[in-house]
């Protein structure tokens, strides 16, 4: 095990960048120096780590000198500028962006379903998938492994939180305008989330689908390494602030049984089976949240296709979604 690492984090005053702080904290991650690193608008602010205040510092290239690891979640455009940068000067970039999760020279990583991919990284650079993606392929990993996956049906129920800390502040004035019956400024959600449903990913015009869901089609491909894996995705974004739920329907070329799909759910690693339905027990994002496994309940066969099964899947989309397969990729990699 390494004894002590230089450690820069992208986005450190970001809620991601602040999740990963506390998650390298929490796992007793071996910093021996912290990089706190932000855009000019940030630079100057101060962050805790550990107890002690850390000023956060512009990113330049000298930032990266010396640095054993650089975990980024500042954007794609950042990453895309300045993640190679990093690389180039030695440190393993774990990058939380969607800026390299299609570059085949850039492995897509999540460690309890692929870990081994993460050897191969041409340009230094490790992509950290989508959280949707990442919960829903931990639930997948036993029956993938059991049956192999066909096609996959997932509709997802996600927080608010993905969008980042200005969208949960709107969400929260949506809020107390619709408690007290005023206006809802609708600008900031591009439409009203407070007792509602919205869709509002880039959409692709030729396809009709979002780029949310065309991410978790190319994504879990490239994770299982199976091009044949049909996945149809539906993305709903939902008035939670943390926590992403999502309905999956799975058929494999292997059928499975309910009994048996419970039973390679309850050993697989980073899961974690909360499943007694008929006693109103099953995985919800308000007990999810801020906790670190991949919940999984109402596993059950799918009555539409024998054979098939359903399940609901939670999971903390700032920790296991983000910033905590982050912190577990570096392990992985780092602490041999």
């Amino acid at each position: 095990m390494a004894q002590g690492l230089k450690v820069a984090v992208v986005g450190a005053t970001g809620m991601v960048g602040a999740e990963m702080l506390r998650v390298l904290e929490q796992r007793d991650f071996p910093v021996a120096k912290l990089v706190p690193v932000a855009s000019a608008r940030s630079a100057g602010k101060t962050v805790t780590f550990k107890g002690v205040a850390h000023t956060v510092i512009e990113i330049v290239p000298e930032v990266f000198e010396g640095v054993d690891l650089a975990l980024f979640s500042a954007g794609g455009g950042t990453s895309r500028e300045w993640s190679p940068i990093a690389a180039s000067k030695g440190a393993l970039v774990v990058d939380n962006s969607s800026a390299f999760r299609s570059d085949p020279d850039c492995p897509l990583v999540v460690p309890e379903v692929n870990a081994a991919a993460a050897a191969n990284r041409p340009k230094g650079i490790i992509a950290n998938p989508n959280c949707s993606t990442i919960q829903m392929v931990v639930a997948l990993k036993p029956l993938h492994d059991e049956g192999r996956l066909k096609r996959v049906v997932v509709a997802t129920y996600q927080a608010i939180s993905g969008s980042g800390a200005t969208a949960v502040a709107a969400f929260e004035a949506q809020e107390r305008a619709t408690a007290r019956g005023g206006e809802v400024d609708k600008t900031k959600l591009s439409g009203q989330l407070s007792r509602n449903l919205l869709m509002h990913w880039t959409v692709d015009a030729e396809t009709g689908y979002q780029e949310e869901e065309l991410k978790m089609v190319s994504e879990t491909r490239k994770i299982f390494g199976d091009p044949d894996i049909a996945v149809s995705p539906t993305a709903v974004r939902v008035p939670v602030i943390t926590a992403h739920s999502e309905a999956v329907t799975v058929e494999t070329h292997k059928p499975i049984t309910a009994a048996r799909a419970r039973e390679l759910l309850s050993q697989a690693e980073g899961v974690v089976v909360v499943d007694d339905f008929v006693n109103g027990i099953y995985p919800q994002p308000i007990d999810a949240a801020g906790k670190d496994p991949v919940y999984v309940g109402r596993i059950r066969a799918d009555v539409g296709n024998p054979g098939g099964i359903q399940m609901w899947v939670v999971s903390d989309n700032l920790r296991k979604g983000a910033a905590l397969n982050a912190v577990q990729i570096a392990e992985k990699v780092l602490l041999k």
